[in-house]
This record gives structure tokens, sequence and C-alpha cells, in this order.
């Protein structure tokens, strides 16, 4: 059970300490990691933070996905 609402996209950089991370389904949603599972680990409590803040500011909030999943491209 991956713990997440939104389903996430890890991609690499030109670091290989340093990865980017979004959620297509969630607009402005994003961040930075050390590693996959950091990505993972700061996704689980960033995404419900980044929901309260729009719900605070009276913006939409996106249905979550059914079925989440992490997609993490090859370079």
């Amino acid at each position: 059970m991956l713990g997440l609402d939104y389903s996430l996209v890890i991609e690499a950089t030109d670091d290989p300490l340093f990865f980017s991370f979004f959620s297509p389904a969630l607009e402005g949603f994003s961040g930075v990691g050390s590693s996959v599972e950091d990505c993972i680990y700061k996704t689980r409590w960033g995404m419900k933070e980044h929901v309260a803040l729009l719900i605070e500011q009276n913006l939409p909030v996106p249905s979550g996905d059914a079925n989440p999943t992490v997609l993490v491209p090859h370079a």
C-alpha cells in the first residue's frame, strides 16, 4: 500500500543524489528527494498539506485517484 491519494511521477535529475517528483492530478504539487523512497515519504505528508492549503484558499480540490500509482520513467 502506497498511502497516497494521488498518482506520482518521480524523475531522475543530472545529479544522482536528487530526484524530482510531481502529481499530474494535483496541480502545483512538486518537490525533490534524495531517492525514490525519500520522494514517496515526502509525498505522503506533502499531498495532505497541499490539499489543506487548497481548501484553506477556497480553491478546487481534485478527486483522489482510485488506484494511485508511482511512475519512475527511465532516463
